[in-house]
């Protein structure tokens, strides 16, 4: 069957699919191939009779020997497929089958809840299609077919015609779904599924030594230096190709050691077999390995905590879990039942939307708690690869490819390299012919020179910089998953900030309570345990997350302060004891117990006697931006719901006539100081008169017709970290952004006090609102004094300073629809974004990509792990040494590891342009005296190639990276492109340099009355020691020295030459050995260089002078090149539009005094374009 017979959905290319990644909107696009016998078995004559290099080049590329093998085909028939990545990157895989057995596992619409929760979901649920399932025909004999691709499994799905990664249970099962699941699965379907799902298991592939030494040999790099030893032996150069050898084996070994110890801990962070209770469907439990769990089982948790070794939703009970490896919160987070009856048996189960009731794999659970029944019961929804940990150990096992133009340039300049090597090859092969040299001898030189010209070490020396730089960030507390990252830190030039626990302290400070009185604010109170028993007092008691943890509790520092402020006591009964005394008075059964604080703790003439009980917790949500109890007092017989959250997101579910008139005036009066404000509501549920009845209550139906109580007002201390380190990243050039789901207010306090937003310097709220009926979105610039109502200045369209924008999750969902092609000024000019969700946190990193930022990204790790993972350099504040939300992450809980980073980057970034430019330039400068002295059919001896290539050129590479970063972040930033003038310039000039000094020694040496010519006949190393030769060596060897100096520059990136004392040493104790080399070489180490002896001191004292006079010249032209050369390009640059989009919206806008325009509507029109009234 032809390929056009295949056909994948979304794709209308024949034997190509789309599969969609659930953690990004990009596609791979794969290919089927089906085997050919004809075509293996001419392989494999092929490769008999290229002696093996088809193999390695098969070795090289995987996709070739596929191609080669096999025909393209229907995906259905598939033996291997080709994938390409979303990176453009090729990868092969095998398609594997395997019998499923007898009974069909599919699902039709219409199907009973019975009969779906027993089928085998591998599909993306489809909004016009019922769920696809895999379809198991009996003409097939029920063959499953699927392949692995970065842990990851995809099936072969018939209706589709497509592979489709095999889904989780989440994926288009509804929360009732999920709770039928408790009755646990029958053998047979755990028998299937566990075919299908696979073990359990995040499988790292640790490589025996002996498979790693196959690899590691083929590699290009050593396949180059196996043959240049091979080369060198046949020039007679033993004692180098020995040392190469030796080195090369050793570097091997090292590597090898390395490669396994990593892999050995990474498999070992990620391998987790414990033994777990698991319900079966015939009623009974059974004790299994964690590895054989798969979706759809259901697993009792102990109580005593354990490690989560799935994802699995929960079903009963509480749990309190510390999620500080995946999100890099340290604080424990309560997880709740996964909602259940009403309205909840149609809401689709999402990871996200219901991650407060779902546990995640690698989590652990701190202590867990039932209240219904005597266990606390999980649906396993997500294993192996598919998990959050797996998601975590993918990531560093298959890191995002870093696209930097640095490595690509690095790239094309090798292959520069590569072309002046042949041409240099050419001219030594003509030379030598008229020299009338043995063609054996004339192959074998010509060759070498290519082994000279392209310096086979060149990748590795690049890497010296980001080494050192990971290590300086580990001692700082700093660590780095990706070292490829560091580099990028240096083109830094936008950082977005968290800001509650980031810019500004985690824990919040209770500044007081604002209550109502006949619909009216009443002053604050500063003591919330002064208020008077009610509705305000029992919301503060009771309306939060707290569980107890060995007696202590444990929870949200802003709920552990609110609890704090009214005296009041949380007791919970624990699980060995039974249920407490005191529970007993509610007549139902109670989570827990919130008990008045001590009459001797409470102020005169306000006693409370009377506990409360709480029945049900309806946890925080970020999209929601608000949590509520479910609360009984004794002898009542309806219990009472209690909200807090976002003032805006409470008063909008509050009945209208129970929210004071000034509600907006006092919350922004309030706000704009900086305070942080929560507001409280509460309402009684008739409905609810036991435990089980709260279980039942959906939370739409709770959170509904609620009675306005008053605000919370919390303070919010800023960081002492933050005011100076914001200061220094912009006077460094480098845009600091807050992104908060904070209150716009508040966060516009903050960017003022951190100085994020100068003294004299405006903000601009921006205010888009949606379509409505009969008016298209609209758009409006307010000032933020008018929005706060004071009176607007005369002159305010000349406010000194720069203007800023603010604006919140809602006008940013507006701006993306219906103002895109306004988008871009206002992201230029936005500094607040508040009121964000994680998912436009993560929006917002990824459209300030678009525009050319280099983007930062500083959080917790709480609500930011898509933003981090997003930005080009995540960091997150955290405990834990790394975590899945970014490849950096600071052990200090503060933002001053930002300019560190930035630091380092930048010093590592001209470290490896440093070590790059000195790697190329001492090939250039090995490849032109070795054309010099094949000019006159010599060459260098063997241990004068040792002593350049390891005793100076190595060391020097190695150690010339130690230099540490500049102490201040400037506002220069360094190059990012290695093909750039500066860049080019350099090298052209110290090239040009560098031959000039070597042909002018070469001339003055012939010219002297004591030379004596070559014997034309005799080629080296048969004709060492000779005059050339050492002059050229002494020369060249002051040159690899002078443009290691040259190429170490300090200032403004890095720190002065002289505090790299090693290096510093080294280079006086090389220059020391030079100068005795030329002057003065004596005994072993003469003979062992076979230099020539030459008496005229005076001559050897012009040789100094001459590499006195190149050190001079290499630094006047560098410094030429940096403070001439760069300061003119960068007049020029001025004049000639930036490749930057980011620049030349700044340019525009600098250019338009006018804009924004301040209070005039801006409305969308259908072509989104802007008309104003």
């Amino acid at each position: 069957m032809g390929a056009d017979s295949s056909r994948l959905l979304g794709s209308p290319r024949p034997g190509y699919g789309t599969l969609q990644h659930d953690t990004d909107t990009s596609c791979m696009e794969v290919t089927g191939y089906r085997s050919q016998p004809w075509r293996t078995a001419l392989c494999h004559v092929c490769c008999v009779l290229s002696a093996g290099l088809l193999l390695l080049l098969f070795h090289w590329r995987p996709s070739l020997r596929v191609r080669a093998r096999c025909k393209p085909c229907a995906l259905g028939q598939a033996d291997w497929v080709i994938i390409r990545d979303r990176f453009g990157q090729c990868f092969t895989a095998r398609v594997q089958t395997e019998m499923l057995g007898e009974s069909s596992l599919e699902h039709h619409p219409g199907a009973r809840l019975e009969d779906r929760k027993s089928s085998i979901a591998v599909g993306v649920a489809d909004e016009e299609e019922s769920r696809d399932t895999i379809r198991l025909h009996q003409e097939e004999h029920n063959v499953l077919r699927y392949y692995l691709f970065e842990g990851l499994r995809y099936v072969w799905m018939e209706r589709r015609q497509a592979y489709c990664r095999v889904s989780a249970l989440d994926e288009g099962w509804t929360c009732a779904e999920l709770h039928l699941c408790r009755a646990g699965l029958g053998q047979q379907d755990h028998s299937s599924r566990r075919k299908i799902y696979g073990p359990n298991l995040i499988e790292v592939p640790v490589k025996s030594y002996a498979k790693l030494l196959v690899e590691e040999v083929l590699n290009p790099f050593y396949i180059f230096q196996v043959l240049s030893i091979l080369l060198w032996v046949c020039d007679a150069y033993y004692y180098y190709a020995a040392c190469i050898f030796l080195i090369s084996t050793i570097s091997l070994g090292l590597s090898l050691y390395e490669t396994r110890k990593q892999s050995t801990t990474l498999r070992n962070m990620a391998r987790m077999s414990i033994s777990i209770r698991v319900r079966r469907a015939d009623g009974e439990e059974a004790m299994v390995s964690s590895a054989e769990l798969v979706p759809g089982d259901c697993i009792s948790l102990p109580l005593d905590g354990v490690l989560v070794p799935c994802d699995a939703a929960l079903l009963t009970g509480e749990c309190m879990v510390n999620e500080s490896m995946l999100t890099g919160e340290s604080v424990p987070v309560l997880k709740t039942p996964l909602p259940d009856g009403g309205g909840a048996a149609g809401t689709i189960y999402s990871p996200k939307e219901h991650q407060r009731h779902t546990l995640f794999c690698g989590t652990h659970i701190i202590q867990a708690r039932s209240y219904v029944g005597q266990e606390v019961l999980a649906v396993v929804t997500r294993t192996g690869f598919c998990t959050a940990k797996g998601d975590l150990i993918s990531s560093i096992l298959y890191p995002k490819p870093v696209t930097f133009k640095f490595y690509k340039d690095a790239v094309k300049f090798v292959l520069f390299l590569a072309v002046l090597a042949f041409i240099g090859t050419l001219y030594s092969i003509l030379i030598m012919m008229k020299n009338q040299v043995p063609v054996g001898q004339i192959i074998i030189r010509a060759l070498d020179l290519i082994t000279v010209i392209v310096p086979p070490a060149l990748p590795a020396a690049m890497t010296v910089g980001s080494i050192y730089a990971q290590n300086r960030l580990k001692k700082r507390g700093i660590f780095c998953i990706s070292p490829p990252r560091i580099n990028l830190c240096g083109k830094i030039r936008l950082v977005c900030f968290d800001k509650t626990g980031t810019l500004t302290e985690e824990g919040l400070d209770v500044w007081g309570v604002i209550s109502l009185e006949d619909g009216r604010f009443m002053p604050i109170i500063h003591e919330p345990r002064r208020l008077p028993a009610g509705p305000l007092l029992h919301a503060l008691a009771a309306c939060h997350s707290i569980t107890l943890l060995q007696g202590q509790p444990v929870g949200d520092p802003v709920d552990l302060k609110m609890m704090e402020s009214t005296g009041w006591r949380l007791e919970m009964a624990e699980e060995d004891e039974g249920e407490l005394p005191g529970l007993q008075c509610f007549g139902t059964k109670v989570l827990a117990m919130m008990n008045p604080p001590p009459e001797e703790e409470q102020p005169p003439g306000r006693k409370h006697h009377s506990p409360m009980g709480i029945l049900r917790r309806f946890p925080f949500s970020s999209s929601l931006q608000r949590m509520s109890v479910l609360a009984k007092l004794p002898g009542d017989d309806a219990a009472w719901l209690y909200i807090k959250g976002a003032p805006e997101v409470v008063a909008s579910l509050c009945s209208t006539e129970t929210v004071p008139a000034d509600f907006s005036q006092v919350l922004r009066h309030y706000t704009a100081d900086g305070f942080r404000v929560l507001a409280l509501a509460c309402r009684p549920m008739s409905t609810v008169r036991s435990f089980e009845d709260a279980l039942q209550l959906t939370r739409d139906v709770a959170e509904s017709s609620l009675t306005f109580l008053g605000f919370l007002v919390m303070k919010n201390v800023l960081k002492m970290e933050s005011a100076p380190v914001i200061t220094l990243l912009r006077n460094a050039g480098v845009r600091p952004v807050m992104v908060t789901g904070d209150n716009m207010l508040t966060a516009v306090n903050v960017a003022r006090s951190c100085c994020m937003v100068g003294p004299n310097e405006r903000v601009v709220f921006v205010t888009a609102s949606p379509p409505g009926r009969d008016q298209p979105a609209s758009l409006k610039f307010i000032p933020a004094e008018l929005s706060q109502g004071e009176k607007q200045p005369e002159d305010a369209q000349q406010w000194d300073g720069r203007l800023h924008l603010a604006l919140n999750g809602k006008s940013f969902a507006v701006l993306q629809e219906h103002f895109a092609d306004l988008l871009p000024k206002i992201l230029v000019r936005a500094t607040v974004f508040a009121r964000m969700s994680p998912e436009q946190k993560t929006q917002l990193v990824c459209s300030l990509q678009e525009l050319d930022y280099c983007v930062g990204m500083c959080g917790d790790g709480a609500n930011d792990c898509g933003a981090l993972k997003a930005a080009d350099v995540g960091i997150s504040l955290s405990e834990a040494e790394a975590s899945v939300a970014s490849p950096f992450t600071s052990c200090h809980a503060n933002i001053e590891c930002v300019p560190t980073v930035i630091r380092e980057g930048r010093c590592s970034l001209v470290t490896s342009f440093g070590v790059f430019k000195y790697m190329a330039l001492y090939s250039l400068v090995q490849f032109v005296s070795v054309l010099l002295l094949y000019t006159i059919n010599t060459n260098l001896s063997d241990f004068q190639f040792l002593f350049f290539d390891l005793i100076i050129t190595t060391t020097v590479a190695v150690l010339m990276g130690r230099t540490g970063p500049a102490r201040e972040l400037g506002v220069r930033r360094p190059q990012g492109a290695l093909i750039s003038i500066p860049v080019l310039g350099s090298l052209l000039l110290q090239t040009t340099l560098l031959i000039t000094v070597q042909v002018l020694s070469y001339f003055i040496t012939i010219s002297q009355s004591w030379y004596v010519p070559l014997n034309s006949t005799v080629t080296a190393p048969q004709n060492l020691p000779n005059y050339e030769n050492t002059v050229l060596f002494c020369i060249t060897g002051f040159q690899y020295l002078i443009l290691a100096v040259a190429m170490s520059k300090g200032y403004p990136f890095r720190e002065p030459l002289y505090t790299n004392v090693l290096f510093l040493v080294v280079l006086m104790l090389l220059f020391g050995l030079l100068i005795w080399l030329t002057l003065y070489p004596l005994g072993f180490p003469k003979t062992l260089l076979k230099l020539q002896d030459i008496d005229d001191l005076n001559f050897k004292l012009l040789l100094l002078g001459i590499a006195t006079l190149n050190f001079f010249a290499a630094f006047v032209l560098e410094t030429a090149l940096d403070y001439g050369l760069l300061g003119c390009l960068r007049k020029l640059r001025r004049k000639k539009a930036s490749s930057k989009l980011f620049k030349r919206l700044e340019k525009d806008l600098s250019q338009q005094p006018s804009w924004p325009p301040l209070n005039e509507p801006l409305f969308a029109t259908p072509r989104m374009s802007i008309a104003v009234r």
